[in-house]
Formats: C-alpha cells, structure tokens, sequence
C-alpha cells in the first residue's frame, strides 16, 4: 500500500514508518517544510492547504498530527494550540483526500483515551459517552474534524490511545530514568486506573487498522489489562530490578505540571473491545509480559 502519514517525526509517527516501510508499504511524509526527498510532500494545516495533485495515487491515510498535550503548561494561548493543531489538521487531510480522484480506502485518524475523562472505576468503552474535561472536548471536535473523509465514502477510525509505554517519551520516558535510581513510586495514590498499551502493540493495531474493512468508528487503543498506576509502576519496577518506593504526591504534580497534572492523575479503565471482537492480537497483552518488554527496551537503549 501506498500510505500517506501526518506526523510522522513524532514519537508514534516514527516507529510507524518504521513499520509500515518493514511490511512492505510505501510511506508517503507530509512535512511542513520544503521537502527533501520523493517521499515527502509539503502542507500547510493551518492555512488549510493540501496539493491533491502532489499526493498522488494513495491507499491509505494515517494522521497523527498535533502538539505534545504534556510539552507546556496549559496557559491560554497553548490550550488553543491544542485544539487547532488537531482539528485544522485533521480537517485538512480529510477535506484533501475526500477532494482525491480516487480517494483512499481509509483514514486512521488519532484521538486519545482523554476522550472519556475521569471515570473511577467505571468500565467504558467505545460505546460510552465522552467526559466533560478540556481534553475529552478537544477529543470530540478531532474526531469530528475528519467529517469530510467520511462523508466522501472513506473508512475512518478514530484511535482513542491510551498511555503508551516506551523509553521515548509520553508518560513513561521521565518515570524510567527515576525508577532506574529507586526513586520512582505511584503518581498520587496509586489507586488511578491507566489504560496503556506498549509503543509496539499500539503501531502494530493502527497496521492492523488499515485493512480490517470490518472495523470503523472510534477504536480504543489499550491493552486488554488496564491496571492501577502503582500497580504498574512497581511492575515496571520489579522488571528493571529496582523498587517503587516514593510516591509522587497529587498536589507535588500539580505544582510541577498545572492542568496537566490532571491527565496524568486521571482514572481511565478502558475496554479495547473493538480490537479485542475484531481479532487484533496483542504482543504484550498483560501487565507483566508488558513491563519485562518496556525494561528491555530500557537496557537496550543504554
């Protein structure tokens, strides 16, 4: 397949050309600068600019596009950036290849688990109502913003990710190096549900995603095993030979974090039942087989 990505230099985006190019595909980068190679094309999503005719022949859609909800405190300003960042792109890459003479069989647009905010213990799935939080908003109106692909007859799934486990960044790339010192420990109280899912089950599902005809609609990608943050702390913990012994306090978080602290202490207990009916198969499933995995890539980036 000839596959076009968005945000493709970020920390998903990358290890998803890296496995779209092993399976055979051919990935086409839309990049913001001039481009560089054959493989990159130019855009511009704020001005809402797209050359159809640049893109060429394409089979498939992914985009990832959108500013690090944890790079900056949330002041005004960046609270907008995180919107518009993703719905002027999604709504440009859809608009765009809803304009394609022959339009690709699907979009795998992202979203995030924030869609359903805080929840408690509270099961839910794709079927469940959003939350009420900024971030469950801006979830909305991404998923909404591809409305053009959809109406063009284009397959869209919206990939409603959780917390992604690996050494790069997300919630865990600056929890590693202090669990790596025995001085990590569960955010709060620990008692939080995370839904998460390792950075390799997570390209490996928006893969799958691309030819499962059957699956539309919101998907959530999370493992099958949410499990309490302290419970995963200390399994990543044990894996790596250390201890997860200091608590990061609730009111310690937001103070170094402001509104995103939020997020990071929020309850999610997520069913990936999508996944789970449609016969994705997880490599790292349970919170053990995950946590050995996230360890691994630890010693092997040393």
């Amino acid at each position: 397949m000839r596959v076009v990505v968005s945000g493709a230099s970020g920390l998903i985006g990358t290890a998803l050309r890296t496995r779209l190019s092993a399976s055979g595909h051919e990935v086409v980068q839309l990049v913001r600068r001039p481009p560089t190679h054959a493989s990159e094309v130019r855009w511009d999503p704020q001005a809402g600019h797209l050359d159809v005719d640049a893109l060429g022949d394409v089979d498939a859609a992914v985009n990832l596009s959108g500013v690090g909800v944890g790079d900056k405190r949330w002041d005004a300003d960046y609270r907008d950036l995180i919107l518009t960042s993703r719905t002027e792109s999604t709504s440009t890459l859809a608009t765009a290849l809803a304009a394609m003479p022959r339009p690709p069989s699907v979009l795998v647009q992202a979203s995030a688990s924030g869609y359903y905010g805080e929840r408690g213990d509270e099961i839910v799935d794709e079927a469940s109502a959003p939350g009420d939080e900024f971030l469950a908003g801006v979830c909305v109106a991404w998923e909404a913003a591809a409305q053009p692909a959809r109406d063009a007859g284009i397959r869209v799934t919206s990939a409603r990710t959780g917390l992604v486990m690996t050494t790069g960044g997300g919630a865990f790339g600056p929890l590693l190096p202090l669990i790596r010192l025995n001085l990590g420990g569960p955010l709060g109280n620990g008692s939080a549900w995370w839904s998460w899912i390792t950075l390799e089950d997570e390209v490996a599902a928006i893969e799958w995603l691309l030819t499962a005809d059957h699956v539309d609609g919101p998907v959530n990608l999370v493992s099958p095993e949410p499990a309490r943050n302290g419970d995963l702390v200390r399994a990543v913990a044990a894996a790596l030979g250390r201890k997860a012994l200091l608590p990061a306090p609730a009111f310690a978080l937001r103070a170094a974090l402001g509104e995103f602290a939020e997020e990071v202490l929020a309850s999610r207990r997520i069913n990936p039942s999508t996944l789970v009916s449609g016969g994705f198969s997880f490599a790292h499933g349970d919170v053990e087989t995950a946590a050995h995995w996230l360890a691994d890539q630890v010693r092997s980036s040393r």
